[in-house]
């Protein structure tokens, strides 16, 4: 039987691409916002030599666990009391470029009445704030979480400026022992890269946060793997989005093996794996990396970082530390006001040490054994 003949110019070229597309037309160039400028020489400034970030970022629930150790309840006093001890650190600005605070702090002030906001500009450090609404379950992925907080973001980041905050922080989260899907991955693109997108718009310069956490036994070749794939789809949503690189900062977490590999890797080897991934995925038109500890101890932590910066790189590489700086400092205040010197001068031994950290010179001879102790927490929430 013979077959029927079969028309192969159904479709021509000229109807495939129609003469209203061109390359011209495509995409037209978008500015970032208004505060183009003032973003750029604010994420300049953050990014400064010898200088990084502190966070005390904790959520009330958080800050309530830390002041728990110390056998203080979880009231606004002693919150207060404590991020005041932080905040009115004498000479604190020679170390910290930037300060990440809970919504709570932003509007607070000191038991004298001075807005935390002024303690912080008056050692020329810039108050940033935490903007994410936490995490929670993502639907149809495996037992995988995402970000909420985009409602109503342009409107809190607006009046955050009015207060003062300069800078914004959105923490995101990518488990490996969970994949992690696609669907996370994606997720958590999509959503630094509309919060970027908005925080530029209200004058915010935004951190970039999507932490991979510690947990698991993989190897650090696994975690390389998982790390370029995340900050491949970050970058190409903040692009899509017209977000302005030279305007964010990064907090990633360090290329390490997981928390319960059976081999602990050398900061040498943690150093040349992480800035690997970086040199593979982050454009150098992006001034700073600020990194987070993610339950390493204060002196590990210090460590890597130094160890990432015996050679130049692109960007400033330095830290966004929260436990890291702040462990030592607690368990020395212990909520007794006699003591409230005493732990400003081992928030400024941390700082001073992951300084030198950012500027190579760092040596860890002399470091307290309450340095040296790990603070990871399997799936830890702020």
């Amino acid at each position: 039987m013979a077959m029927a003949s079969v028309k192969l110019n159904t479709f021509s070229p000229q109807w495939i691409a129609p003469t209203t597309f061109s390359p011209r037309r495509v995409s037209l160039p978008i500015r970032a916002s208004s505060y183009q400028q003032e973003l750029v020489q604010t994420a300049k400034s953050i990014a400064s030599p010898g200088r990084g970030i502190l966070a005390i970022d904790e959520s009330n629930a958080t800050c309530g666990k830390r002041l728990a150790s110390i056998g203080l309840d979880n009231t606004e006093v002693n919150r207060q009391a404590y991020r005041q001890l932080l905040l009115t650190t004498p000479g604190l600005g020679e170390y910290i470029s930037g300060a990440i605070l809970f919504e709570e702090t932003l509007y607070q002030s000191t038991t004298d009445g001075k807005k935390f906001v002024d303690c912080l500009r008056d050692e020329n450090i810039v108050p940033g704030i935490k903007v994410d609404k936490g995490l929670v379950p993502l639907p149809g992925s495996n037992n995988e979480s995402w970000c909420q907080g985009l409602d109503g973001l342009a409107s809190r980041s607006a009046e955050y400026y009015k207060q003062g905050a300069r800078f914004a922080k959105w923490r995101t989260v990518v488990s490996i022992p969970c994949g992690p899907s696609a669907l996370a991955v994606k997720e958590a693109a999509w959503g630094l890269a509309r919060y970027a997108a908005i925080s530029q718009d209200n004058g915010l310069v935004p951190i970039v946060e999507p932490e991979i956490l510690l947990d698991g036994d993989h190897p650090i070749e696994w975690t390389l793997e998982v790390a370029e794939k995340v900050w491949s789809e970050v970058f190409f949503y903040l692009a899509e989005n017209n977000v302005l690189f030279e305007g964010i900062l990064l907090k990633p977490s360090m290329v390490t093996p997981g928390a319960d590999h059976k081999e602990k890797a050398s900061p040498e080897t943690i150093a040349k794996y992480t800035l690997t991934m970086l040199r593979r995925r982050v454009p150098p038109s992006v001034p700073g990396i600020m990194f987070l500890s993610g339950g390493q101890s204060e002196a590990e932590a210090t460590l890597n970082l130094n160890a990432m910066n015996q050679s130049p790189n692109p960007w400033h590489v330095s830290f966004s530390y929260a436990r890291a700086l702040q462990n030592t400092v607690l368990k020395t205040w212990k909520g007794q006001p006699e003591n409230v010197e005493a732990a400003q001068k081992s928030l400024l031994v941390r700082a001073k040490a992951n300084s030198l950290a950012q500027l190579g010179r760092y040596s860890a001879e002399g470091e307290s054994e309450e340095a040296k102790k790990g603070m990871f927490v399997k799936g830890y929430t702020y």
